[in-house]
């Protein structure tokens, strides 16, 4: 019992110990730029043979090598809100990693009203976070199998044909509820995007809704031709496409100017289009550069 308290105490006084955030100047010191990417989230990050890859890595890689740097990454298991995730890896720490926080955050929604969000007292509820850096756009997508179902005109094939859903996904909760609910009964659940779309490709279902990302990914690893992609709107789906970017300290616009300055050369010198390619994922350009082309 005594080694109980002492050990539950512990970890109460890591997670109150907030890490030190280093400075623009620290960094560039040290050689070195710590990256937060999320941990088995392929294309994006995710190990391989021992080794980090995936486009998130090869894009932080390449922006740390343009401020002359080495890029090592802080692999984040995503909390149930990106709040915690800020929180845990950009400026307060994580009590099983204390005293470490990123200098960088990847993939992080750039969102204006999500920026601006107020918590219970009126209060910025990121107010020691900066978003910035926008550099893909994301959307939901369809993929089918066209030898059990050769298209998808409407969401309304999913009446008649089974679909998969990673559980607890946005996904999940739109096909369960969109049309009075109608095709709740022909929505799988599985535990993750991978096992839904191993499920379509075993018969076990037509269809797969994901993250396009995602699902380009698999399709490319699964060199099948006859898996086709939905190219349908989704009626009452709130937000179908959103821009993805980074996230530094409040304290550290000065790292985020510079990372910005990179980004923009990969961006228009169509590099980061190039590595989107190599792993098979279409690459669409973020609102900031679709207003100004």
């Amino acid at each position: 019992m005594r080694l109980l308290n002492l050990l539950c105490g512990l970890l109460l006084l890591l997670g109150q110990a907030e890490a030190k955030v280093r400075p623009y100047e620290d960094m560039v010191a040290s050689g070195v730029l710590r990256v937060a990417v999320y941990q088995n989230f392929p294309p994006y990050s995710f190990m391989q043979d021992g080794q980090p890859h995936g486009i998130d890595v090869d894009l932080a890689t390449r922006l740390a090598q343009g401020l002359g740097l080495r890029a090592e990454f802080l692999w984040v298991i995503p909390g149930e809100r990106l709040d915690d995730d800020l929180r845990n890896f950009i400026w307060k720490g994580h009590y099983l990693r204390p005293g470490v926080v990123a200098d960088v955050m990847l993939r992080v929604p750039y969102d204006r009203d999500y920026s601006n969000k107020r918590n219970d007292v009126g209060e910025l509820a990121n107010d020691q976070v900066v978003m910035f850096g926008p550099y893909q756009r994301e959307r939901w997508q369809v993929v089918n199998d066209a030898r059990r179902l050769p298209q998808v005109d409407t969401i309304a094939a999913f009446r008649e044909h089974r679909i998969g859903v990673e559980l607890d996904s946005v996904p999940s909760f739109y096909l369960t509820s969109v049309l009075g609910g109608q095709l709740s009964a022909m929505t799988v659940h599985f535990p993750s995007t991978q096992a839904a779309f191993d499920a379509m490709r075993a018969g076990k279902v037509d269809a797969v809704m994901a993250l396009r990302g995602e699902l380009d990914w698999m399709r490319a690893q699964a060199g099948d031709d006859q898996l086709r992609n939905a190219e349908n709107t989704y009626p009452s789906l709130g937000q179908p496409d959103w821009d993805i970017g980074m996230a530094v300290h409040e304290s550290n616009r000065q790292l985020s100017n510079a990372l910005d300055g990179e980004l923009e050369e990969l961006v228009r010198s169509g590099e980061l289009a190039r590595l989107y390619a190599g792993y098979g994922v279409r690459y669409e350009l973020p609102g900031l550069y679709q207003d100004v082309q």
